[in-house]
């Protein structure tokens, strides 16, 4: 009996080594047959500064609670457009959302609207 169960310890044994050995070189085989993912489309330097621009302004004004919602979904339109390549909605968005956010923010200058005396 203890034969027995030393020989299916051992058998059990090498072939849990084989197995082992043989999962590494099927991974790198198998990796090399993925092809690499495609580049993702770039936006214009152009559009990439008014992105940047944007992402500041917004930042700026949020951080004084003057943050617009019309600026924060042009940002993330714009952000949208920059992942999926498009340069011109980009600049249209960042446009819109850094002049909301600036709107925004000088909305801090107006006086506060007093009822009554």
């Amino acid at each position: 009996m203890q034969k027995l169960l030393l020989a299916l310890t051992s058998a059990t044994l090498i072939g849990l080594s084989g197995c082992a050995g043989t999962g590494a070189s099927s991974q790198s085989s198998a990796q090399a047959a993925i092809p690499a993912e495609p580049a993702k489309p770039a936006i214009s330097a152009e559009a990439q500064a008014a992105l940047s621009a944007a992402q500041d302004d917004v930042k700026a004004a949020k951080s004084k609670n003057a943050l617009w919602t019309t600026a924060e979904n042009a940002l993330k339109a714009a952000e949208t457009a920059a992942a999926a390549g498009d340069s011109a909605t980009v600049l249209k968005q960042t446009k819109f959302a850094i002049e909301q956010a600036k709107l925004g923010l000088g909305q801090l200058n107006y006086p506060m609207l007093k009822v009554g005396d």
